[in-house]
C-alpha cells in the first residue's frame, strides 16, 4: 500500500498508508490522546480528525486545549441544535449557525412557531439525548446542481441564497443522525464528545444583518467535554453580570444613554469624566515622552477627503448620512477615520528626511453608523474617541517606530493590569486580494516587518489571515481580563497605501522626492471600549490614581461593622504609574 509522510509537530516524520486520518495518527501514538482529539490541521488548515489524508503533510492533531478545538467542537454543537429544532419545530428553516469565541449560535426561521427563553430548557434536553446516540459527524462533497435541488425540496430559501456564492466543487454537506446541513466543516467524531450543553439566550438577527430582511431568531449557546467545566463557566458567567460596565456604570454615575440624544451615543457624566480624562493625561504624558506632537481635526470632512482616502468606498455603507450645504453638490460627512485629516496635517508643509519620524496623536472623536442590533453598552457605539496616532516615517525607519509603539502599548497595559494579552498578527487574505488596496511587494514588506518587530519584542503571537485593515496588516492586542474573557484593545498598523493616495512627501538625502510610510496606533483603541473593559476588568474598583472618588468620609459608630476596603489587584501594578 502507498505510505505517505506525516510530520508532527514536534519535527518528527512518521510513515502511514495513504488516505490515513488525522485519528488513525492519533490512534498510533495513543489511545488516550485519540480519546482527545478533536479535528485536525492539515498543512495549515483545519480538518475533521476523521478526513483522509491523501498525501505527504503536516499534522497538528486538535484537542479542547486548543482554539481550533473548541471551535470545531462548537460548531458540531451548533448542528447538533439545528437537529433538536429540526426534531421538535417541524418546518424549521436554517440561516447560519458558527462557532463563536465562546460557544455558538444558530439563526433560524421559526415561520409561525415561536420560541422564547422558557423553551431553551426542552431543547437541551434533546440536545443532550441526541448527543448521547454518539452519531458520527459525515462528510460529503456534493454537485451544486445536487444541492440546490436538496433545498428546493425542502423548500429552505436561506440555504439556497448561500449556495449562489458557491463555486461548483467546493460544496459540501456533513451529516448527523437525521439532520443534513449546507457546511464546509470542520467536525468532531461523532456527538459523544458532546456531555454538557446550557442555551444562554434567545435574540432578534436579521438576515446577513440586514436590516431591511427577515429578523431570524438567533439562539446562543455554549457546551464542554465535562459537566465540571459548564459548572465553572456558569459561574463565571454571574461574576460578569456583577460585574457589566452598564450595571456599573450606572451605579456609579459614570456615563448614561437618552433615546432624544440618540442610540450609541454616550453622555459621560462628571465621574465618568473624570475617570476618562485622566486616562487621557495619563496617555498624553506618554505620548510627549516618546515625542509626539498633540493635534484635532474637525468631527466632520468634505465627501473627497474620503474619496481619496478609500474609507468612502469601503465604509460608505456604513456611515451617517452625508451632509449637504446650500452650495450644490458640496457634501461633508462625519468623519469615520482620523487618518486622512493627520494626512493633511503632513502635506501641510515641506518635509525632510530630517524632520522625520513625524508624530502626530489625536484624542478624536469618530462616527460609525452601527445597526441598532449591534449596539451594546459602551463596547460597541455610534460615536467614540480613539487614542489616535499617526507616525510618518522613512521605510528604513518603520520597524524601529514600530517598536516603540509596542513598547508604549505594554507600558499602558501595564499601568493599567492588563498581564494576559496575545499579539495577533492581522494579515491580508491572500485568496481575496480584492478587498485591500496597494501592492503586493508593499503588503509584503509591511507584513514581515511587523512580523520581525514582534519576534524581536518576544511577543506571544498568532498569525490571523484575512484580518488586516483594508490599507495595511497590523497587530492587534487581544487582552484577557479578570474573568479569562479575550477583547481586542490597542492596534499598530503599517501603511503604505494613504502616503500614496495622498501624494506625501519628504526630500530625501539624494534631495529627490520620496514617499513616508504610515503607522496607525492607538494604544486604548476606542477610549469608550477601553473603561467598558476596564470597568468590568476591576468591577468597578479602579486603581485609586484613576478613580474619581479618591477619599470617603464614612461615619463610625460601636454598633458598626468595620468591613476591610476591597481593592483590585490592577492597584499594585499602579502605584508607579501613580506616583
Amino acid at each position: 500500500m502507498e505510505q505517505i509522510n506525516i510530520t508532527l509537530p514536534d519535527g518528527s516524520v512518521r510513515q502511514y498508508p495513504k488516505g490515513s486520518s488525522g485519528l488513525d495518527v492519533a490512534l498510533s501514538i495513543s489511545e488516550g490522546l485519540a480519546r482527545n482529539v478533536l479535528a485536525a490541521k492539515v498543512n495549515g488548515q483545519v480538518w475533521d480528525a476523521t478526513r483522509p489524508i491523501e498525501e505527504d503533510a503536516q499534522l497538528q492533531l486538535l484537542t479542547w486545549n486548543d482554539t481550533e478545538g473548541k471551535g470545531a467542537f462548537w460548531h458540531s454543537s451548533a448542528h447538533l441544535l439545528a437537529e433538536a429544532l429540526e426534531a421538535l419545530y417541524p418546518g424549521v428553516k436554517f440561516g447560519i449557525g458558527p462557532n463563536i469565541e465562546q460557544g455558538f449560535y444558530y439563526d433560524v426561521d421559526l415561520g409561525e412557531q415561536t420560541l422564547g427563553e422558557t423553551d431553551l430548557a426542552t431543547i437541551e434536553q434533546k440536545m443532550a439525548e441526541l448527543a448521547k446516540q454518539k452519531s458520527e459527524y459525515s462528510r460529503r462533497a456534493m454537485s451544486k446542481a445536487e444541492a440546490v435541488q436538496y433545498f428546493q425540496e425542502k423548500n429552505d430559501e436561506y440555504k439556497l441564497e448561500l449556495l449562489e456564492g458557491l463555486e461548483d466543487g467546493t460544496i459540501t454537506f456533513y451529516q448527523q443522525g437525521n439532520f443534513t446541513d449546507l457546511c464546509r466543516g470542520p467536525h468532531i467524531p461523532h456527538t459523544g464528545f458532546i456531555k454538557a450543553i446550557k442555551l444562554l439566550n434567545v435574540a432578534g438577527a436579521y438576515w446577513r444583518g440586514d436590516e431591511k430582511r427577515k429578523q431570524l431568531t438567533r439562539i446562543y449557546g455554549i457546551s464542554f467535554p465535562k459537566a465540571g467545566e459548564l459548572q465553572e463557566y456558569l459561574k463565571m458567567i454571574e461574576e460578569a453580570k456583577k460585574r457589566d460596565h452598564r450595571k456599573l456604570g450606572r451605579e456609579l454615575e459614570l456615563f448614561t444613554f437618552s433615546e432624544k440624544v440618540g442610540m450609541g451615543l454616550p453622555l459621560w457624566l462628571p465621574k465618568g469624566t473624570m475617570l476618562r480624562e485622566r486616562l487621557e493625561q495619563f496617555m498624553r504624558k506618554a505620548q510627549r515622552r516618546a515625542g509626539y506632537d498633540q493635534v484635532v481635526t474637525p468631527h466632520i470632512g468634505n465627501k473627497e477627503l474620503y474619496v481619496t482616502s478609500g474609507h468612502y468606498e469601503k465604509y460608505g455603507a456604513d456611515s451617517f448620512q452625508s451632509i449637504k450645504t446650500p452650495n450644490e453638490g458640496e457634501e461633508f460627512f462625519l468623519k469615520p477615520m482620523n487618518c486622512p485629516h493627520h494626512c493633511e496635517i503632513y502635506k501641510a508643509k515641506p518635509r525632510s528626511y530630517k524632520d522625520l519620524p513625524v508624530r502626530l496623536a489625536e484624542f478624536g472623536t469618530v462616527y460609525r453608523y452601527e445597526q441598532s442590533g449591534e449596539l451594546h453598552g459602551l463596547t460597541r457605539v455610534r460615536g467614540f474617541t480613539q487614542d489616535d496616532a499617526h507616525i510618518f516615517c522613512r521605510p528604513d525607519q518603520v520597524k524601529d517606530e514600530f517598536k516603540k509603539v509596542i513598547d508604549l502599548v505594554l507600558y499602558t497595559f501595564s499601568a493599567l493590569g492588563f498581564e494576559n494579552y496575545t499579539a495577533q498578527i492581522s494579515l491580508r487574505d491572500p485568496n481575496n486580494k480584492q478587498k485591500y488596496i496597494g501592492k503586493d511587494e508593499q503588503w509584503e514588506r509591511a507584513q514581515l516587518d511587523i512580523i520581525e518587530a514582534a519576534q524581536e519584542k518576544g511577543l506571544n503571537t498568532v498569525q490571523v489571515e484575512g484580518e488586516a485593515a483594508f490599507y495595511g496588516p497590523k497587530l492587534d492586542f487581544m487582552v484577557r481580563d479578570a474573568l479569562n474573557r479575550s477583547w481586542q484593545l490597542g492596534t499598530i498598523q503599517v501603511d503604505y497605501n494613504l502616503p500614496e493616495r495622498f501624494q506625501l512627501e519628504y526630500a530625501g538625502a539624494d534631495n529627490q522626492k520620496h514617499r513616508p510610510v504610515m503607522i496607525h496606533r492607538a494604544p486604548f483603541g476606542s477610549m469608550e471600549r477601553f473603561v467598558a473593559v476596564l470597568i468590568e476588568h476591576c468591577g468597578g474598583n479602579f486603581p485609586l490614581w484613576l478613580s474619581p472618588d479618591q477619599v470617603a468620609v464614612l461615619p463610625i459608630s460601636e454598633n458598626m461593622p468595620i468591613t476591610p476596603m476591597k481593592c483590585c489587584s490592577c492597584c499594585r501594578s499602579t502605584r508607579s504609574a501613580a506616583r
